[in-house]
């Protein structure tokens, strides 16, 4: 993952005014903590493309548009559709139509979500001025790209949200509960730069929640269980895929 030059385009649009960054998905802010503070490379680069592929997935569980059944161990539990309407983001949307065209599990499913994710997110968190493009050549002649941070108000409150339900204790939200147990099964949380805290009490909380035990006001719902359980899954494959190798 050491080159980081998406495709052009939509990286080079203008970004939207400060502080607009509520409606970032759960994919957005993963690749953000992901992504070092200078911008040259992503922690858990192996993989990448689980972690952010079962971001999507959990997002749309989140929502209530798709479902799991309890059938399986193997590549996980099949996801199916549901719902119906537009999602409120394009890239929702192309998620959900690819779970939609047929009933599948989750690892295949998060192949087919993830693949080269990371270059249209990275795109994204540009488009909104949180990170910056900044081109150079190695030896003249070696075009490199970084994306280091613009703007890092909202990921200081993310990594707040994070520090407190790890280090103090509090129930996390669904949406936290997500990032962090993604971030635990990719491999990343300990060598994060910035570093957020990492003891064996933190590592502990954050593997809980990596396993989808995400309190009692998380799991309240059935959207929420689903979520749960999607993230948990999602996390046992990148677990897998990293220490088999592949």
């Amino acid at each position: 993952m050491s080159d980081l030059t998406p495709g052009p385009g939509p990286a080079d649009a203008p970004a939207d005014g400060p502080g607009r960054h509520d409606d970032l998905l759960v994919v957005d802010d993963l690749m953000l903590l992901l992504l070092d503070d200078d911008g040259a490379s992503i922690q858990g680069a192996g993989t990448l493309y689980y972690t952010l592929g079962g971001a999507v997935l959990t997002e749309l569980a989140l929502l209530g548009r798709v479902e799991t059944d309890d059938t399986g161990v193997l590549n996980g539990p099949r996801v199916t559709p549901a719902g119906s309407g537009p999602l409120p983001d394009p890239l929702l949307q192309q998620a959900y139509d690819t779970v939609a065209e047929k009933t599948q599990r989750v690892q295949p499913l998060l192949v087919a979500l993830g693949a080269d994710l990371w270059r249209e997110v990275i795109d994204r968190l540009a488009r909104r001025g949180l990170v910056e493009r900044q081109e150079s050549r190695v030896l003249g002649l070696f075009r490199t790209t970084r994306w280091p941070a613009a703007d890092q108000e909202h990921e200081a409150r993310l990594r707040e949200r994070i520090r407190a339900v790890l280090e103090d204790g509090e129930a996390p939200d669904p949406r936290t509960a997500a990032v962090i147990g993604l971030l635990s099964a990719s491999g990343a949380l300990p060598s994060l730069r910035p570093p957020l805290p990492w003891t064996t009490r933190t590592a502990t909380r954050a593997k809980e929640i990596e396993q989808g035990q995400w309190g009692p006001e998380a799991v309240a719902t059935a959207v929420t269980r689903t979520a749960a359980a999607i993230a948990a899954s999602s996390a046992a494959v990148a677990v897998s895929v990293a220490t088999s190798g592949r």
